[in-house]
């Protein structure tokens, strides 16, 4: 398998832990947003939205968007599988994801930030206010959800510790001020010490500046 991604891109982030997660062959296709190259003719053949990450699976074909993606790993590779058996602690698991895919991202993410700054010509400390309060809001949501366990929840790595270590940390590259989420950090922090998050890491890909 080959994953086009960008190494701060959170969804592909996520992605990235997945794979390593579930010890799955593949390569990284680097794609960088800063030129551009996510709205080359050919990128478009394989994402028509031009983002990342993109999945090409073993038979040539491409499958975007970083839910479906993950989706699809975890029913073609059912090891280390993301989301529990029991239907309702797979549901709210599922909801928690939700907060940071759909209400959290969608509006704190790079094409959004720089929208404000070339379009809006919003000034630097406004994007900060705007991203800050975004994630704060969000988070506050997600703190109360999480349990006093090592991961988010309970004791083995599920969907919601994918989705939420990269959006933890592009908020700490955001400076956000984390002190009045101390759940969110000790899950962060558990996470952090395994291998599959620690290769998938930004500062740990090959297209890191």
């Amino acid at each position: 398998m080959k994953l086009y991604s960008y190494y701060r891109s959170s969804a592909a982030y996520r992605v990235r832990i997945a794979l390593n997660l579930k010890q799955i062959e593949h390569t990284i296709e680097p794609v960088n947003l800063l030129k551009k190259e996510h709205k080359s003719a050919d990128y478009l053949t394989k994402h028509p939205q031009g983002l990342v990450p993109c999945l090409e699976t073993d038979d040539g074909q491409y499958l975007a968007q970083s839910g479906a993606i993950l989706s699809y790993l975890d029913t073609l590779y059912p090891s280390s599988i993301l989301l529990p058996p029991d239907p309702f602690q797979a549901a709210k698991i599922q909801s928690f994801v939700d907060m940071i895919a759909c209400d959290i991202h969608p509006i704190c993410n790079l094409r959004i930030l720089n929208y404000l700054t070339e379009v809006l010509k919003v000034d630097p400390q406004q994007k900060l206010a705007w991203y800050n309060h975004w994630i704060v809001v969000g988070f506050e949501a997600l703190e109360s959800m999480l349990e006093t366990t090592k991961y988010s929840f309970g004791d083995q790595i599920t969907l919601a510790d994918v989705y939420l270590i990269p959006q933890v940390y592009n908020a700490l590259r955001f400076e956000v001020d984390m002190t009045s989420f101390p759940n969110i950090m000790h899950t962060y922090k558990n996470c952090n010490q395994v291998d599959a998050f620690i290769k998938a890491a930004p500062e740990n890909q090959i297209d890191t500046i």
